[in-house]
């Protein structure tokens, strides 16, 4: 009689691993590639001996499935598996530990059993601190081994819905640019999550605020402010964006121009974020040429040229985004004038940075370069006016701030004084006065007290009395 091992699941139908289930699971959902699973398992040979069990140990098994941290059979097996499953997979040598096995328990080209129980997996997280902000549930595997990079063309069907009840905001066929999607009312966690999609995979995505529409929501879609959002994601197809590194400098070129153009655009169109994402992607396209021995001098004068148009531009962009990052347009302006130092923009644009750091003595003198440069420009000889009242107010800021400063460590230092006085005087209470408890009354002992022989000889003597008087002995 032959006993029946189940099902064959190998991709290759080879009946390199078969599955037998004992105990059916709930629902229908069944984790994927990325998840982390929690398993009990007890492993045994074709003959009945057990190698291991989890069970025995009293501690439940974890593994990211589909990873390779497992023998094959487990990561195509275990992925079949509903929660609360308990299933039997007969692995083949080649699906298990192979013809060297894993001494001293397992023989070489040794067949195994494991009996699975599946008791939980939490859905992968593909949010960057991998804080639950991004959870992914493959729905659909996809097929092939890449992946969209930033920039590439993708095409996608999506489905968004509200996660609080589940209210369709969006369904759409739509083809963008990766990083480039919030342009078409695509959020963050999209692309995030696009970029680990393979080609037709489709997948569930439960995406929190932060990485959706934020506190704003999206009124165009009907998204409200705050909204957790799940989106069923399928790539339909993408072409991926050349990377840098297979470029040559005059692609480099080409690719930095479109760039470029593409960040005025959006620098027009008030798309600030998108506008900088541009303008840094010429940056990364074009840095390292004007340094580059193969180069030519056409292509490193070009090269030049793009980078202080694109660090002028963005120094303008931090300046205009709220709320201001005056920092890194102090950076961008600097870098900007480090091409071409007498530059206006990069030094009127610094200038501005540097008020909004409060460095208001070094806003002056970019600004007055500007004026002793172009003295009609109008807007450079306001901001001199404007940064030498701010270094005046600043002036009488700090005046004012040390007088009071000042003032506390004279009143300091009278208390101090005040408290010596009377440290010193208690002192001479004592050894003059012989003065009691601190109150000016005399000791009975100090009242009762005979003459010396001193103060018989010399009766004229001046002694303190009770009252603090001078009397004659």
């Amino acid at each position: 009689m032959t006993v029946d091992q189940g099902v064959d699941i190998s991709k290759a139908g080879d009946r390199g691993v078969l599955k037998r289930i004992i105990k059916e699971g709930e629902g229908t959902d069944t984790p994927n590639p990325g998840c982390q699973v929690t398993v009990h398992y007890t492993g045994t040979l074709l003959d009945g001996t057990k190698f291991d069990s989890s069970k025995d140990r009293n501690e439940p098994f974890e593994f990211q499935l589909g990873k390779g941290s497992v023998i094959k059979a487990w990561d195509i097996g275990v992925a079949t598996m509903k929660k609360g499953e308990v299933c039997v997979l007969t692995c083949a040598p080649e699906y298990a530990y192979g013809a060297a096995g894993s001494p001293p328990k397992i023989p070489p080209n040794s067949t195994l059993q494991f009996e699975i129980e599946m008791i939980d997996w939490k859905v992968e997280d593909l949010s960057p601190g991998k804080n639950k902000g991004i959870l992914r549930h493959i729905l659909e595997q996809g097929s092939g081994f890449e992946n969209p990079n930033d920039g590439a063309l993708v095409t996608v069907e999506l489905e968004g819905r509200l996660a609080a009840d589940g209210k369709v905001f969006d369904n759409r066929t739509i083809t963008f640019s990766l990083g480039e999607g919030i342009d078409s009312n695509i959020c963050e966690g999209i692309e995030r999550a696009l970029e680990k999609f393979l080609k037709d995979e489709k997948s569930r995505l439960t995406i929190q605020p932060k990485y959706a529409f934020k506190s704003e929501g999206n009124s165009e879609l009907g998204v409200p402010p705050n909204s957790v959002v799940e989106y069923t994601v399928k790539l339909v197809n993408f072409e991926k964006a050349k990377e840098s590194w297979s470029m040559d400098g005059q692609e480099k070129l080409e690719q930095a121009k479109i760039f470029k153009e593409k960040g005025t655009n959006y620098f027009k169109a008030s798309k600030f974020q998108l506008a900088i994402k541009m303008y840094k992607r010429v940056v990364s396209l074009v840095d390292d040429l004007p340094e580059d021995a193969s180069e030519t001098e056409e292509n490193k004068t070009q090269a030049k040229d793009l980078l202080l148009s694109a660090h002028l531009n963005l120094a303008l962009v931090y300046l205009k985004v709220t709320p201001a990052h005056h920092f890194e347009a102090k950076d961008h302006a600097t870098k900007a004038l480090k091409f071409d130092p007498k530059n206006v923009k990069g030094l009127f644009r610094r200038g501005q940075a540097l008020l909004g750091l409060g460095e208001a003595e070094a806003a002056l003198k970019d600004f007055q370069t500007v004026v002793d440069a172009e003295p009609q420009n109008k807007a450079a000889a306001n901001q001199v006016i404007v940064s030498r009242a701010t270094i005046q107010k600043q002036k009488q800021k700090e005046k004012q701030l040390y007088a009071n400063m000042f003032d506390k460590f004279a009143k300091k230092d009278t208390e101090l004084e005040k408290q010596r006085a009377k440290e010193e005087m208690d002192v001479i209470g004592e050894k003059v006065g012989e003065w009691g408890a601190g109150e000016g009354e005399w000791t009975d002992q100090q009242r009762d007290r005979k003459p010396t022989e001193f103060e018989k000889e010399n009766p004229n003597i001046l002694m303190l009395d009770k009252d603090g008087q001078f009397e004659n002995m």
